[in-house]
């Protein structure tokens, strides 16, 4: 299966969020997705987890909830994390 690229990352970021005034070039691969950096906030975090679950088919059964914010820092982490934990479709 191949992993998913930061590019394909801030992609579904953009389209998901409906961040309009934003390229996907615009956003650097370890630029932080909050506060200072992308400016999301909690709200677009758990819209943005939801819909990477359902597109991704992520399998996050056995994840603590609570250990996910460290995934959702930059692009980079975020397609690491979502490449490690989707399912396999044959």
């Amino acid at each position: 299966m191949q992993d998913i690229t930061t590019t394909e990352i801030k992609h579904f970021i953009i389209r998901t969020l409906d961040l309009e005034d934003i390229q996907p070039e615009e956003i650097e691969d370890e630029q932080p997705l909050f506060k200072d950096g992308l400016g999301l906030d909690s709200i677009d975090a758990f819209e943005l987890g939801l819909a990477l679950k359902k597109a991704y088919r992520l399998n996050l059964d056995s994840e603590d909830v609570s250990s996910f914010a460290h995934h959702f820092r930059t692009p980079a982490s975020l397609a690491a994390f979502v490449s490690s934990h989707r399912q396999v479709t044959i």
